[in-house]
């Protein structure tokens, strides 16, 4: 019985996998894209880190704050690009020349996109605080922040786009992107809750929050941005 029982435990045990080498190495590839990730949006947006360190209230000075997240777009494409890597590079894990490339490549997309991203931002604030003292501010308010909700997702969309599309144009991009929006809405809500996460982990704790809270949470807005891009795109 108990020769029988050992051979039957042996037996159960047998069928247990164990991870392997490659299972580990994913995890390892993730863990460090994402370290380096966190690092390389940090270098990237500099002037806004450096700037969200040093002031007590950012939420006071948000127009000088929007105007410094210029640069967010251009470093998103390069965080994408390393995320894209994670599957693309036959095993090797080189998440700083796959952000670096990223960022190169669609540079000259991301950056007119960050300009008219902070432009159009600023100026649906400034509308918000006049709207404030209106009577139909209970009308208006509501539709300012939709509108800026809008922007910021057609933003980030339209940045997974450069690297998921990299011949396509940016006003293509921008169309596409729109459409993914409105069409894939509850992707993009939770994109915006994401993104609202990052943004008050940064705000509450700057050091703490960009070393470890925006590409864990961007990897997810990264692979909904690239499944609602792939499902549009796919043939029948």
């Amino acid at each position: 019985m108990t020769a029988v029982g050992g051979a039957g435990r042996r037996g159960l045990l047998g069928r247990v996998p164990s991870p392997g080498f490659e299972a580990f190495g994913s995890i390892f590839g993730f863990i460090y894209t994402f370290l380096a990730g966190n690092m390389l949006l940090a270098l990237a947006n500099a002037p806004l880190v450096l700037c969200l360190a040093l002031v007590a209230d950012p939420l006071a000075a948000w127009p000088f704050f929007l105007a410094l997240s210029v640069t967010v777009p251009p470093s998103l494409a390069g965080l994408f690009a390393a995320f894209q890597a994670l599957n693309g590079d036959g095993g090797a894990v080189k998440p700083v020349a796959a952000f670096l490339r990223g960022y190169a490549a669609a540079f000259r997309r991301t950056a007119p996109l960050g300009l008219a991203a902070v432009a159009a931002l600023l100026f649906l604030g400034v509308d918000l605080v006049i709207v404030q003292s209106m009577p139909a501010a209970a009308v208006l308010a509501p539709l300012i922040v939709v509108a800026a909700a809008v922007t910021v997702g057609v933003t980030v969309t339209a940045a997974a786009g450069t690297v998921l599309l990299p011949g396509a144009g940016l006003k293509a991009l921008l169309t596409a992107s729109l459409y993914l929006c409105l069409q894939r809405w509850y992707l993009s809500l939770a994109m915006l809750v994401l993104l609202g996460i990052i943004a008050s982990a940064v705000l509450l704790q700057p050091v703490l929050g960009i070393a470890l809270a925006p590409a864990p949470l961007l990897f997810v807005v990264w692979s909904n941005g690239a499944y609602a891009f792939h499902q549009v795109l796919r043939t029948p």
